[in-house]
């Protein structure tokens, strides 16, 4: 018996409907179906995700979907939630997996954290008429300026990322997202003179092209990882972890390791790829100052090594160890931060958010003296240019974006990408699915996307009386919070937005 009532309900207008059947060949779920013996469209509401797709497609706008307002009976502590999750664990025995980050109403800082403007004494800037300067680099800086003998200043600079814009889109593996979702992000990443991170699958070698504008990642399962890979990319990131899942390794499932998927990772074709939850070489931050000076060594010096950690309780220390290790850039993941796959329950309550993880991080860094040792790059939920303000003000380099990036390219936040079925092409490997989404249209989007707000950046930093990003970095005097109690200001590292007058 299956004690689940459908969580969606398909609502279908017969006035509008003419029978066109776009909506069951659209959907990879099969909510959709002709009755011949009734000689109309019928669903089955129990298999829809919401992914909107029919919703979408439909061309008389016949269809909504709605969620189902079935209830149990009200109970403060045992929510329906919680007990649907108990029907599905009871039902299978197997773990509750989700996906695309954590939903739960848990504080957003970001919507907490307001923006200073110039008035008089500080004039504003007009972005329009006025030079504004977005560009940033990634790596390690030296403590001083050093002039030879003629009083020129000698170029002491190890390997550094160039970014037009202080944004890169997050690692997102080939596997976890299609083929044709990587080509998007490649290209987009190359026209906007930024990166994109291949995530722990490996690069197709059709993308050895954009080398130049991708960062490789290096994690603990190695898929994919090889001498000419290391090579391929402008950088390498060693993943330690990840926001959505601290704790933990990956999970591809063998439904998704097919084709040109299983050659780039270089593992059998339906085997599962599970990365195990930590390096098994690495134990220690001695140990990784041992990897990250063994990618180094492999590649020539050439190349910045990035060490991507997650967001939690100690991440500040954590942060210390690496910026000693030899690294050049720090990567923070929070606890929002999307992914294709994640047990529900470390998805949902292991973690902190990337605000608390951010400043603290680079508070540390400063107290110790050696914040010029790394740069710093943040992701978890990143949602617009207002959240990239407030975090570069908090104490990032840049940023990294995954969710909106794939909300560019179509995704409607259904949180079923674990099924492979992604209706929109891009979190999964069918080939008809996968050509749902066009890479010269995909690419644009993300050109579009983040020359936007780029745009939005530079009208906030001239509102602010700043021309330039490296003006903004770490400067929390232009931020203020609202309602945040006073141990949330103090972590954040910002004041009140109104001063109370004591009397």
């Amino acid at each position: 018996m299956d004690y689940q009532y459908p969580e969606f309900e398909v609502v279908r207008n017969a006035d509008r409907c003419i029978g066109c059947r776009a909506c069951e060949r659209q959907c990879a779920n099969e909510v959709h179906y002709y009755d011949a013996d009734l000689g109309k469209m019928m669903c089955d509401d129990s298999k829809c995700v919401n992914c909107q797709r029919c919703v979408t497609i439909c061309p008389t706008r016949a269809l909504k979907i709605i969620k189902s307002d079935n209830t149990f009976r009200e109970n403060a502590n045992w929510t329906m939630e919680n007990i649907k999750e108990i029907y599905k664990q009871a039902e299978s025995g197997g773990v509750l997996l989700s996906s695309m980050g954590n939903p739960k109403p848990l504080p957003v800082y970001w919507d907490k954290i307001l923006i200073n403007a110039s008035q008089v004494t500080n004039p504003s800037i007009d972005p329009l008429r006025e030079p504004m300067e977005t560009k940033t680099f990634l790596g390690q800086k030296p403590s001083s300026v050093v002039r030879d003998e003629n009083g020129n200043i000698i170029n002491n600079l190890t390997s550094q990322l160039k970014l037009e814009v202080p944004i890169m889109f997050s690692a997102m593996s080939f596997g976890s997202i299609s083929k044709n979702a990587h080509e998007s992000l490649a290209r987009a990443a190359a026209e906007l003179g930024t990166y994109y991170n291949t995530g722990e699958g490996g690069l197709h070698k059709d993308f050895y092209q954009y080398g130049p504008n991708t960062i490789v990642q290096v994690a603990s399962g190695r898929f994919g990882v090889h001498k000419e890979y290391l090579e391929a990319g402008a950088a390498i990131e060693i993943k330690m972890g990840q926001g959505a899942k601290p704790g933990i390794g990956g999970h591809l499932p063998g439904t998704k390791t097919v084709g040109e998927v299983s050659r780039t990772r270089m593992i059998p074709e339906g085997s599962d790829a599970i990365s195990p939850a930590p390096h098994h070489d690495i134990y220690s931050i001695e140990d990784l100052r041992q990897l990250v000076f063994s990618l180094k060594e492999a590649t020539e010096y050439k190349k910045p090594v990035i060490v991507k950690i997650a967001a939690v309780h100690n991440v500040a220390a954590i942060a210390s160890g690496i910026a000693r290790s030899g690294a050049d850039i720090i990567a923070i993941d929070g606890f929002r931060g999307g992914t294709g796959a994640a047990p529900t329950r470390i998805r949902d309550n292991v973690g902190i958010p990337i605000e608390l993880a951010l400043a603290s991080v680079d508070e540390r860094l400063r107290q110790e003296g050696i914040r010029g040792n790394v740069s710093i790059v943040v992701g978890g939920s990143i949602r617009n240019s207002a959240d990239i303000v407030k975090a570069i003000a908090l104490g990032a380099d840049a940023v990294y974006i995954g969710t909106a990036a794939c909300i560019a390219l179509g995704c409607h936040q259904c949180r079923a990408c674990h099924e492979a079925k992604c209706n929109w092409g891009i979190a999964t490997q069918r080939p008809d699915l996968v050509k749902r989404l066009n890479p010269d249209i995909g690419s644009r989007r993300l050109v579009n996307l983040v020359s936007a707000w780029d745009h939005e950046i530079k009208e906030m930093m001239g509102g602010m009386g700043i021309n330039s990003i490296e003006s903004l970095k770490g400067n929390r005097l232009m931020l203020r919070g609202v309602g945040l109690n006073e141990k949330e200001l103090e972590i954040l590292g910002i004041k009140h937005a109104r001063r109370i007058r004591r009397t």
